[in-house]
């Protein structure tokens, strides 16, 4: 029981502490991202979990990716800060398409937008915003679409460009998916059957918080609404997005550093520099070792704390890492007396 308090107090204190790196983040949508100010939403339940984020919005409704990359102001924006993510949303039906439209209709004009990203600040991470179809589907040239239909294209879509830029996707279609099929009593769209309510932006916000900060939102910050209904969104956002976190790229340009202690006695390590881009990756770990490899088991000899520092090297020049361990001294038998 002591042990297993002093590891939660002590991934706690770590938390905090990185938690406090400041993020500048950029939302560029419509109305799927500015209604109910779901950025403020994000960056508020942000907030209560302990981080300290620049959150910035440029949605403006039913724009398509044509409109946005013809708009001055969109390109101002880009450029008034480095940003270390800018979150895309494609317009609602803009990308149930085929891949052969999707090059005409879609790919020229985010190409410019992309583009601007990158030459504004080449480490920034561009994340796709994978939105969802509408609750009674729509009618396309006198056929009815479904739900499904439209929530399975949109993902299609979403996933080929992803492909084509090897950019990650944040799975918001397929969360709201889950939680409409699981749990029809949450109702997560507007009297238009299309729009987010307050719980739909709850649940993008959610998700958004646990794909960019690699963390989960249970406990933080709700909305108001339904406290139950907000804890199976915050669950939900959180077990899909961890559960597919390779799946949709999403641990691109991170690093993740995990331990424990073997049945065996073993003081393992286990760390991995996710930067499919770098030149070169340095691990050192704290007790005089070191390694070059993107992914690495390092075994201690000794229980302890050590301080595990990655070096990547990329087109962003050096980026640093640090990451805390803990391997918990056994106690001493004490001797029986006679």
């Amino acid at each position: 029981m002591l042990k297993k308090l002093l590891i939660t107090l002590l991934l706690l204190k770590l938390s905090v502490s990185y938690a406090t790196e400041k993020k500048n983040i950029l939302f560029i949508g419509n109305s799927y991202t500015h209604y109910n100010n779901m950025p403020k939403i994000f960056d508020q339940l942000a907030s209560s979990k302990g981080y300290d984020l620049h959150v910035e919005m440029f949605a403006k409704s039913s724009h398509t990716c044509k409109m946005h990359s013809e708009r001055k102001d969109l390109y101002e924006k880009i450029g008034s800060k480095k940003w270390d993510y800018v979150v895309f949303q494609g317009f609602s039906r803009e990308l149930f398409y085929r891949p052969a439209r999707l090059d005409t209709s879609f790919l020229p004009y985010f190409n410019r937008i992309i583009d601007s990203i990158y030459s504004n600040h080449s480490c920034t991470n561009v994340l796709l915003y994978q939105t969802w179809g509408y609750k009674n589907g729509y009618e396309l040239d006198s056929n009815q679409v479904s739900y499904q239909e439209m929530s399975d294209r949109i993902a299609m879509g979403y996933q080929y460009v992803s492909d084509k830029y090897a950019l990650p996707i944040v799975p918001v279609g397929q969360v709201w998916e889950t939680v409409k099929t699981n749990y029809p009593s949450i109702n997560l769209y507007t009297e238009d059957n299309q729009h987010p309510s307050l719980y739909g932006s709850y649940l993008v916000a959610c998700t958004f918080f646990t794909a960019i900060l690699k963390s989960s939102p249970i406990e933080g910050y709700k909305v108001a609404i339904n406290d139950k209904d907000a804890e199976v969104i915050q669950q939900t956002a959180y077990d899909f997005v961890t559960m597919n976190v390779e799946r949709y790229m999403l641990k691109m340009n991170t690093v993740d550093v995990r331990y424990e202690k073997t049945a065996g006695g073993k003081y393992l390590a286990y760390c991995k520099a996710y930067y499919p881009q770098a030149a070169s990756v340095k691990w050192e770990f704290g007790d005089k070792e070191f390694a070059y490899s993107k992914f690495i088991v390092h075994s201690y000899k000794f229980p302890g704390f050590y301080n595990v520092k990655v070096t990547v090297y990329d087109k962003c020049g050096e980026v640093i890492h640090q990451k805390k361990v803990f391997f918990k001294p056994e106690k001493p038998i004490k001797k029986k007396k006679i």
